[in-house]
Formats: C-alpha cells, sequence, structure tokens
C-alpha cells in the first residue's frame, strides 16, 4: 500500500490561497476517482476538488472555514501500490459557482460537476442513528425542507456522496412513515432548548463580504415607483397562446429586459460600471443584464449578454438557461461575471417594496415586486388593474436622484404602453 498526496491546486487567476469550504469525505472513508473530495472557495468562485485515484481518506489537509495556500496538503489518500508521497499533482478542479454579488432579494447548494459516485461507506436505507451534534451533511434547501416537514435530520440515511441527505431521502423516510407529522399533535407544542450555531464560510462568507462592502462603498439609494401591467399582460398572455407551443413561453422577466435596453439608450449612464479607486465611470454600449437566481448556497447572477441584440423569445430562453446552469451547478464563470446592470425579482414573494443592494461595480439595480390587481381610477372610473412597484436601487456618486427618476419613469411609460417597446 501506498499514499497518495493530493495538495491545493492552483485555481489560475494568479490565487495564492483559498478557503477551504467543506469536506464531503472524512478519514476511513473509501473514495473512488472522480468522486468530488472538498469544496474550495476563491475570490470569485466555488470550486469542487475531485479525488484522482481509488482509495482510503486517510488524514485531512485543514478544517472547513481555513485559507490554505496553493500547494499546501489537502488530502492524504491510501491507495494501492507504491502511491505518491512527493508533490503530488492536484487534480483539475471541476466547474465553478461564482458568489452573487450582494443583493437582498431572490429568485437557486448547486455542484457543478455531475453528482459523484457514493462512498462506498455510505449505506442504504431510510433511517439510521447518530450522535445528537453529530451534524448530516445537507444543503440548506433540504435542511428547510425536512424542517418544514418536522424530520429531525440526523435519524435520515442518506445516499448522497459521503452520505449527505437528498430530497429523495427524506421522502424515502416519509414513506416508511418515521416521520415526526406522525407524533401527537402535543408534541409540537413542546418546549424546545436546542441551539444550533453554523460557522459562515464558503459561499456565505463570500457573499457577506462583497454585501457589506457593497453596502460601506457605494452612496446608495432607494427609488419606487408603482406601474400598471395591465396592458403587457394582456400582450405576454396573447403571444403566448398564439406562439407558446412553438416558440415557448414568455415571463414577465424579457419583457423587462427589453425596457432596460430601450430606456438605457436616454440614460447610458445606467449601463456603467465605477472603478472607485482609479476614479473612472466606464458606460458600456452592449447591455449586460445580470439576472438575480436564488440558489441553495446564496444569490448568483447569470448574465444575459448583448441584451440589445435579443428578440423577446432570445431574451426568455436565455434567461431560462442561465438559471437552470445556475440552479443546477452547470454555469460558467463567464456566464456568471461581467454584468453592466443588473434585474432582481422577488416573483410571487416580490411584496410591496424592497431595497435592492448594488452589483457593485455596477451603479444601478431595478428591482421586480409581485403584481397585484387594485381598483385603480382611470378616465373617471374605478376600474381593477395590475399593478407592480419596481424597487431600484443606485449608487448616488454616480447617478442623480432626478437622473434615477426619469430612467424608472421611462421604463414605466415602455410598460404601460408595450408597443414602444418595438417602435424603432
Amino acid at each position: 500500500m501506498g499514499t497518495h498526496v493530493i495538495k491545493m491546486p492552483d485555481i489560475g487567476e494568479g490565487i495564492a490561497e483559498v478557503e477551504l469550504s467543506q469536506w464531503h469525505v472524512k478519514v476511513g472513508d473509501l473514495v473512488v476517482e472522480d468522486q468530488v473530495l472538498a469544496d474550495v472557495m476563491t475570490d470569485k468562485a466555488m470550486v469542487d476538488i475531485p479525488s484522482p485515484v481509488h482509495g482510503k481518506v486517510i488524514a485531512l489537509g485543514g478544517q472547513p472555514g481555513e485559507v490554505m495556500a496553493v500547494g499546501s496538503v489537502l488530502i492524504s489518500i491510501e491507495v494501492e501500490g507504491a502511491g505518491n508521497l512527493k508533490e503530488s499533482a492536484a487534480p483539475t478542479p471541476v466547474a465553478v459557482k461564482e458568489p452573487a454579488a450582494p443583493k437582498a432579494e431572490a429568485v437557486v447548494e448547486t455542484k457543478p460537476a455531475a453528482a459523484a459516485p457514493r462512498s462506498a461507506a455510505v449505506c442504504q436505507g431510510p433511517m439510521v442513528a447518530r450522535e445528537a451534534n453529530e451534524r448530516p451533511l445537507a444543503s440548506p434547501a433540504v435542511r428547510k425542507h425536512a424542517l418544514d416537514l418536522g424530520i429531525q435530520l440526523r435519524l435520515v440515511r442518506g445516499s448522497g456522496p459521503a452520505g449527505r441527505v437528498l430530497h429523495e431521502d427524506l421522502d424515502a423516510y416519509l414513506a416508511q412513515g418515521q416521520s415526526n407529522a406522525q407524533a401527537p399533535v402535543a408534541a409540537a407544542y413542546a418546549q424546545r432548548n436546542d441551539e444550533e450555531q453554523i460557522q459562515v464560510i464558503g459561499m456565505r462568507r463570500k457573499i457577506a463580504q462583497r454585501m457589506q462592502d457593497a453596502t460601506q462603498r457605494a452612496a446608495h439609494f432607494s427609488y419606487v415607483e408603482e406601474i400598471d401591467v395591465t396592458a403587457i399582460e394582456e400582450l405576454r398572455a396573447h403571444l403566448n397562446e398564439k406562439h407558446g407551443a412553438s416558440r415557448g413561453k414568455l415571463t414577465l422577466l424579457p419583457f423587462l429586459v427589453r425596457a432596460l435596453v430601450v430606456a438605457l439608450r436616454d440614460f447610458p449612464q445606467m449601463n456603467a460600471r465605477y472603478d472607485d479607486e482609479a476614479q473612472i465611470i466606464t458606460r458600456l454600449g452592449a447591455v449586460h443584464v445580470g439576472v438575480a437566481t436564488q440558489s441553495d448556497v446564496g444569490l448568483m447572477v447569470p448574465v444575459v449578454r448583448h441584451a440589445e441584440a435579443r428578440s423577446l423569445w432570445d431574451s426568455a430562453a436565455e434567461i431560462s438557461r442561465l438559471a437552470n446552469a445556475a440552479r443546477n451547478g452547470k454555469a460558467s464563470r463567464d456566464e456568471l461575471s461581467g454584468s453592466s446592470i443588473t434585474l432582481t425579482s422577488l416573483g410571487a414573494l416580490g411584496g410591496i417594496v424592497s431595497t435592492p443592494v448594488l452589483n457593485l461595480p455596477e451603479v444601478a439595480i431595478v428591482g421586480v415586486n409581485k403584481i397585484v390587481e387594485r381598483p385603480m381610477v382611470v378616465k373617471g372610473q374605478v376600474v381593477i388593474r395590475k399593478m407592480m412597484n419596481l424597487s431600484s436601487s443606485f449608487d448616488h456618486r454616480v447617478v442623480d436622484g432626478m437622473d434615477a427618476a426619469l430612467f424608472i419613469q421611462a421604463i414605466r411609460g415602455l410598460l404601460e404602453q408595450p408597443a414602444t417597446l418595438f417602435v424603432e
């Protein structure tokens, strides 16, 4: 038997150190080639580190949250044969998950690589006994799902890599009648004194740092305006009925992207990036729209590039493709960077007003709230209209308040008279 030593890989871009975000294995686990061993976080992305060999884990080189130098020992694996006790070439990192720039809203734990083969140490079955203080591996979405179902996650056997609990494991647990939902009703009123401490590391730490940086460096101000979207919703329904089967269904987002493109022709100062260290504002002709997308590990912002050159259906298809890629962990680094203005939406959870946080170095972000039917006075008559608020934020170091208001009013006019979106 020999030892294969895997060192912290050089992710590129001149990065000298990275943060160890999460282990997917522990000492004693049997691993196979290409199985994901750990997640590491760079300044820009989360990267999966796969195993280049089959073997048994005999030592881990760090703890989650620890910053490790490139080239330091990451993990040691016992293998058949002579092994590799020298400076083992690190495996090629797998795909990337770029942390979203800070925002206080949403629209989805993603793993860029294909699901790793299950560890040989993982057993099958819906239920397992863990120590009371043992925290099972599971994504935030699975933890929330378990909480909603009244399931103690430590009792559920995980079928994912390294025993990670998946959504289907919760389903299997419920199917066998192990859920706390079947406990006496009185249990729902029992006192609880448990506490859980969650270390802020990896993607969540990076998002927190960038959000704090954005609020400290930019002079945020927000502007809210209500918009009558009755006409554009009627147009959307008509287009979906006529072309939905052949071209795909349209949501409101591609119309909003189109409205941004048209409005920015008169307000180019909104489609800009501000380098506050060099004191340079760069206005872009291309409109690269970031579309905020919620993932299990935090907010991600895939970018619809050259929105100015896209039709409604082209924009719709690209938004859908990028959102799915982000949620499935397939989005590339290029797809998660380079936006010039951001569109963020809470969809049905949009509330009445929100205060979006800028996606630095951008100077404007347009936030979409939910559509509600309300009585409105139109030409002296009370009628029911579909109303929606835009809650948008700007960097006051670059954008004046009057310009911001005029910009949003321009978008309002385009959406309320949707034919103007397509009149050149």
